[in-house]
């Protein structure tokens, strides 16, 4: 009970202090939480969807995925005869045909496109009654002819559509104008897809291409009969036929959960990875509040001790104040975790995921995660500053506080560090020698490790040499407040060590991606100077197939020399050597290599756009022993076996195209189905001599009545990739913003302690002249100095990083290296004012001091 009271005297006494510690830890248990939060949610809200929009049985095509994109634009459909067969299962009370299709693009009257941005898709069918389960018509009816269509209502508010405004569905075998019949609305949580229904004969055809299919049968269960012996019968009736796939409506439900699953498994870990990120900066400002904490009550603890309290008592005072400070932090983190998951669901919802606070899902397992997670991490953090409480001698109430530093382990310490940081510069060294991605992968991951830990180990000595050499470049220009400074911060290098190190963690991942992305593009940028020819690059953002109506309109627009073709089919390989693999092939027209200056390792690349000819890349001649001359035997997924002889075989030595095998479009559609051909993914247009710009604007005419694609000229296409790649590191320092905060914490918690801890010589300084104004330059500089040794350590290992991981991206042909002088300047400026803000408050309390009572402080 002794050990207990003392715990609690001493946490409410110094709550002020413990109070950016807790928020450390809230902070941190908050992403953990708020992102456990956010994804049940969306698993809640899929799982409602899927079980909602499931049949109690579905019949569909053996061959069809759920988020599989037809190579030729029509999905996969079974005969309509299978219907009736189907019907006369036992235990079945109806079966009704079913047409979807996500191979499509919907435009209001003024070729908006309806469908959203954020990556859910666009989906087109009929009207059935199965999806009277997940739907209700709110106004007007279902579709009743080929002029009218019938939207979702989440669409309809979303662009002010309302009935009788006209929409024009885009397929693959044409457009469909009508006019709005109906508005439909979800009873469940829609969460972004845009659905229009048609009526089911234009549906068909339309999105079919053939009256006769459906592409999928939705079955309903007479009463008593379950989905388990639906299902059984269903078989019977088919002849247990191998050409169609059976599923019940959990089977169908947990099926397309399946598709998504890979999505939110790498949203939900690589946030749980930024939580982890906190965390570990949040150990250092725990280390150092308990540490100050015990070395400002060193005599306090020695009068413990002199008085009988054992070790232990002491270490478990401690660790117990630990245990309150992760309960209260974790408890309040949990509670902004909850606040977090709803923040989030407001961001989806603005680039395009709908999430209702309705589904908001908090297992038991979330806050028992969050709780766990806090209390032991600050246990952890506090356990090597108990130790040490715990080693204080009854002597120590004679002395002053604070204890001596213990030269020997100090220089242990470096010891250990020096080889960790030499282990990992050895790793990172490997990896630049690499010349397999898995193997530098590797040496990449065990050099970050390595030299992180090094680096924090080896933070007390290196502090000692950065800050004096920033003390000569910086704080000497201050005069003497500057030297005070100064000396501040080399007073307790393990402090300065470790107060920076939390600072160094979030940098370095920042520099290290500033490297990386910045490399990229550069590569890219460099490798489509020197490869592409094409003047102009037409694709869809969202990898929407290019439909033969926006094809035609290209190829006749005014000004353009050449227009080529590019489609992407599956095939198995039979190649020389007896192997079989299933790879795509790339069919396109002969004016390709003038698009796409690709490198030719033997033969003529020209060559193998003739008859019944075709190219490899080198990477798989040498797997397979492979020579210009031999007959691949490729049977194409969606036609017949061809033998082809292999005229050219190209270099991989590229991010473009690296490994693809090119034909001609012409030898492809001999073994290929002109209705199974693929259609275009990407086409390549060539200028006419002098004629650049107006064939740019003819070509942005031609599909001004395609919005889903875009045309892009060469620079176009650079400032795209980036923009996506800065896109996807603004959110990415978005997170990271997350662990640099918490390192910002600690640097007010430690200059706040430090205030403390000096109190006496404070107002001694104070006594001899030292003005308020002086006293806060001084302890503002402390704190910048600190800082810019966080920022130099920091932004120095990231771009060791970043240097390292770049020549793992030269193996995949992104081979220029750049260093983002600009961002890496700004980041380091940027930190010396993340000093300034966190001295703010320690600065006002020093120079608000008493002179007298701080004099009069024991201590």
């Amino acid at each position: 009970m002794t050990v207990w009271k003392t715990s609690m005297r001493n946490f409410f006494a110094h709550k002020g202090r413990m109070a950016l510690s807790a928020v450390a830890v809230l902070l941190s248990v908050a992403f953990v939480c708020g992102t456990l939060v956010f994804t049940d949610t969306m698993n809640t809200t899929f799982d409602k969807l899927f079980a909602a929009t499931s049949a109690d049985v579905t019949v569909s095509p053996k061959s069809a995925k759920v988020d599989d994109t037809p190579e030729n634009g029509k999905p996969e459909s079974l005969p309509a005869s299978v219907v009736a067969r189907v019907e006369k299962a036992d235990g079945v009370k109806e079966a009704e045909g079913a047409v979807s299709s996500m191979a499509v693009t919907v435009v209001d009257s003024h070729n908006k496109n309806m469908g959203s941005e954020g990556g859910a898709p666009t989906i087109a069918g009929n009207w059935t009654r199965n999806d009277l389960r997940s739907m209700e018509i709110t106004s007007g009816h279902a579709p009743r002819g080929p002029t009218e269509v019938m939207v979702d209502a989440d669409t309809a508010d979303k662009h002010h559509l309302k009935l009788g405004d006209e929409l024009r569905t885009i397929a693959v075998t044409g457009d469909v104008r009508a006019k709005i019949s109906g508005i439909a609305a979800f009873k469940v949580t829609n969460p972004g897809a845009a659905i229009v229904y048609l009526d089911t004969a234009t549906a068909q055809q339309k999105l079919l291409g053939a009256r006769d299919a459906f592409t999928q049968i939705s079955v309903t269960a007479e009463p008593g009969v379950n989905d388990v012996q639906l299902k059984r019968n269903v078989a019977t009736a088919l002849d247990g036929s191998a050409a169609y796939k059976l599923q019940t409506q959990k089977e169908a439900a947990d099926s397309n959960k399946d598709s998504m699953g890979s999505f939110l498994d790498v949203m939900k870990y690589a946030m749980l990875g930024f939580a982890g990120i906190a965390f570990l900066v949040g150990i250092f400002l725990i280390v150092n509040t308990f540490s100050m904490l015990v070395a400002q009550r060193t005599r306090e603890i020695g009068l413990m001790r002199a008085i009988g309290s054992s070790r232990k008592q002491v270490n478990r005072s401690v660790l117990l104040e630990a245990v309150l400070l992760g309960i209260v932090g974790s408890l309040l983190g949990v509670a902004a975790g909850v606040g977090l998951a709803v923040g989030l669901m407001k961001v989806m919802g603005a680039v395009g995921m709908e999430l209702s606070t309705q589904d908001l899902t908090i297992a038991w397992t979330t806050p028992v995660v969050g709780l766990a997670l806090g209390i032991i991490v600050t246990v952890f953090a506090a356990y090597i500053p108990a130790r040490r409480a715990g080693k204080v001698s009854p002597m120590a109430a004679l002395r002053d506080s604070g204890t001596p530093a213990d030269a020997k382990s100090g220089w242990i310490r470096a010891g250990i560090g020096l080889v960790l940081t030499g282990g990992g510069a050895a790793a990172l060294w490997a990896t630049t020698q690499a010349d397999k991605s898995s193997d530098g992968s590797l040496f990449l991951g065990l050099g970050v490790v390595l030299t992180l830990i090094g680096f924090i180990v080896i933070g007390p000595l290196l502090a000692g040499v950065v800050v004096r050499a920033l003390g000569v470049v910086v704080l000497r220009l201050f005069g003497p407040v500057g030297r005070l400074a100064e000396r501040n911060a080399l007073r307790n290098p393990r402090r300065t060590g470790a107060t920076g190190a939390a600072l160094m963690i979030g940098l370095a991942l920042v520099a290290c991606l500033s490297v990386v992305g910045s490399s990229m593009v550069a590569s890219a940028t460099d490798e489509l100077d020197k490869s592409v020819g094409a003047d102009f690059i037409v694709q869809s953002a969202t990898g929407q197939l290019i439909v033969p109506q926006a094809a035609k309109a290209l190829t006749t627009a005014p000004g353009i020399e050449h227009v080529t073709n590019y489609k992407v089919l599956g095939a198995k390989l039979t190649n020389p050597d007896g192997s079989t693999t299933d790879e795509h092939v790339t069919a396109a027209d002969p004016t390709y290599p003038q698009d796409l200056r690709r490198e030719t390792v033997a033969g003529d690349l020209n060559a193998a756009y003739g008859k019944n000819a075709m190219s490899v890349g080198d990477e798989y001649a040498t797997a397979h022993g492979i020579k210009v001359g031999d007959t691949v035997t490729v049977a194409f997924k969606a036609g017949e076996p061809a033998k082809l002889k292999v005229a050219a075989i190209t270099s991989d030595d590229t991010s473009v195209d690296q490994g693809a095998m090119y034909l001609n479009t012409a030898t492809a559609e001999r073994y290929v189905p002109a209705d199974k051909m693929p259609k275009n993914v990407i086409m390549f247009a060539k200028a006419q001599d002098g004629k650049e710009k107006e064939a740019y604007a003819a070509l942005k005419s031609s599909l001004a009545q395609y919005p889903q694609y875009k045309v892009q000229n060469q620079a176009d296409f650079k400032q795209d990739l980036k923009d996506q790649i800065g896109q996807l590191l603004n959110i990415v320092y978005g997170l990271l913003a997350l662990a640099i905060i918490v390192a910002v914490l600690g640097v007010v918690n430690t200059l706040a302690l430090s205030v403390v801890e000096r109190t006496r010589e404070i107002g001694l300084m104070r006594a001899i002249g030292l003005s308020r104004r002086q006293l806060r330059r001084m302890i503002r500089l402390e704190s910048v100095v600190i800082a810019l040794f966080g920022a130099l350590l920091g932004l120095g290992l990231g771009m060791g990083w970043g240097t390292s991981a770049q020549k793992l991206l030269a193996l995949e042909g992104l081979g220029v290296l750049e260093i983002p002088w600009p961002t890496i300047i700004t980041v380091f400026v940027a930190s010396a004012f993340v000093g300034l803000f966190a001295a703010l408050v320690p600065a006002f309390r020093a120079g608000r001091m008493n002179v007298l009572n701080a004099i009069a402080t024991d201590g």
